[in-house]
């Protein structure tokens, strides 16, 4: 199956199914509520494995944001859903993970008029293997310490994803063992700061304008 022509399940406002539509025909300007998931990886040391998405992407392309985001299939629990599309996005192996967030709701309306409007819980995850991107879902990705993530997300969160810069505060306010290194797992794969596109290297440093630049246009959210 296309990816393109997933199922992706519709909700109403009790968050009950109440349909299916493909994927290529959920997100326009009016987009329904539906079913989807957030998921953070990090490393032994504490870092939050970040992702750019590939410009290619409906929705916020261009966009640094969390480790994966996706949509469950018709009866596909959340952590089923987020090993598989971090298999098939970043091709890792998930080895633990739990729902940080289980009731997160959000709407947010991107500067060309499309909208997302999702049920998202939000998983903390670890991995196994270094990441190999599809370059379809993923431009780059790089290993970020959670409280430079936390600071990104506070000051300045036009330069990431809608759902992350609401998503980070209040994951930043648990006291959950899989956030920023307190529980065990593997390092995640790369144990290098740089910036990593297709595997290769392309810059490092540790600054913020690395992610900040990165987003394209501005985006009003909405809870």
């Amino acid at each position: 199956m296309h990816p393109d022509d997933a199922p992706v399940v519709l909700l109403d406002e009790d968050r009950r199914p109440i349909g299916q539509l493909p994927k290529s025909q959920v997100h326009h300007a009016t987009t329904l509520l539906h079913l989807a998931f957030s998921c953070y990886v990090f490393d032994g040391s504490g870092r939050l494995l970040m992702t750019r998405r590939a410009p290619s992407k409906r929705t916020w392309p261009g966009v640094w944001t969390n480790t994966c985001c996706g949509h469950p299939l018709p009866d596909e629990p959340s952590a089923q859903a987020a090993a598989r599309r971090l298999r098939e996005e970043l091709g890792v192996q998930m080895v633990r993970s739990q729902i940080a967030l289980p009731d997160f709701r959000y709407r947010a309306v991107a500067s060309d008029g499309v909208v997302e409007n999702e049920i998202c819980p939000v998983l903390v995850a670890s991995v196994h293997g270094s990441p190999q991107p599809d370059p379809a879902e993923v431009l780059e990705y790089r290993w970020v310490p959670w409280s430079d993530v936390v600071v990104l997300a506070t000051v300045a969160p036009w330069a990431i994803s809608p759902w992350a810069a609401l998503q980070i505060p209040l994951l930043a306010a648990l006291n959950h063992p899989l956030i920023g290194g307190g529980g065990g797992g593997g390092r995640g794969g790369a144990v290098d700061e740089g910036v990593h596109r297709g595997g290769e290297e392309v810059g490092g440093g540790g600054k913020q304008e690395q992610l900040g630049g990165a987003a394209v246009g501005r985006h009003d959210a909405r809870s």
